[in-house]
């Protein structure tokens, strides 16, 4: 743990996880095994690290015109931090493949900033801007994959989907009968633009009287899971 603390900033290093009564049903707690670099197995869940995205199993990153595994490299790091220890796992939703999201801790460490600070995950931009600055120090240091040239995780995903195979939706379509107001005192309007990007907006923010909402969430969570990510303000 002292090799780790050295090169973690204090925000990573935490103490266990609080959990109130009223949040114990969102909580997974036991021990765990890494299934990639960004998802871990938790008794019969898989919860994957919210706001991070690590190099994809069969990914190879570039070192000196070498390659090396760095995908299965970022799981062997995972797993290192979780061996022989309780882990929790705040679940804030779910993704479009069924798995929990989550953000998890050992005793002492915050896992999903630790991986970004250590090296072996990217902050995931598209879906959060938690772990911006820790990407920012392990670039700095050339930390894990920092020290190689690598395609980010998400432009790999991309390269390689047959060409063959048609895209996954991401979530069913709306119904017909949704309307611009609000569902069941949810607020949080989810809209899709002529883009294609995929947007939600909060009460009080820009364009929120004028934005049409595909469908209403009650939590950041629940929009952030069905695919969609905050509007930028300028």
């Amino acid at each position: 743990m002292s090799k780790l603390a050295r090169w973690l900033s204090p925000a990573v290093v935490v103490s266990a996880l609080a959990v109130s009564p009223q949040a114990e049903a969102q909580v997974l707690t036991g021990s765990a095994t890494a299934a990639d670099g960004d998802s871990l197995v938790l008794g019969s869940q898989r919860v994957r690290l919210f706001g991070i995205d690590a190099p994809e199993l069969d990914q190879a990153c570039q070192t000196d015109g070498t390659a090396w595994q760095c995908g299965d490299e970022a799981k062997q790091k995972l797993n290192e931090l979780v061996v022989g220890q309780r882990v929790d796992c705040q679940i804030t939703g779910m993704d479009q493949y069924g798995r929990s999201l989550g953000k998890c801790s050992t005793e002492f460490l915050e896992l999903n900033e630790a991986l970004v600070e250590l090296g072996w995950a990217v902050a995931y931009r598209e879906y959060s801007l938690d772990y911006v600055e820790a990407e920012a120090r392990a670039k700095l240091r050339k930390a894990g994959i920092w020290s190689s040239t690598f395609t980010t995780p998400s432009a790999h995903r991309l390269a390689n989907v047959p060409k063959h195979s048609a895209p996954l939706p991401k979530v069913s379509a709306p119904s017909p009968q949704l309307s611009n107001e609000s569902f069941a005192g949810c607020t949080i309007k989810g809209n899709r633009n002529r883009k294609g990007q995929w947007i939600y907006h909060l009460p009080g923010m820009p364009y929120y009287d004028r934005t049409r909402a595909e469908e209403f969430f009650c939590t950041e969570a629940q929009a952030r899971a069905a695919g969609y990510r905050r509007a930028i303000v300028k």
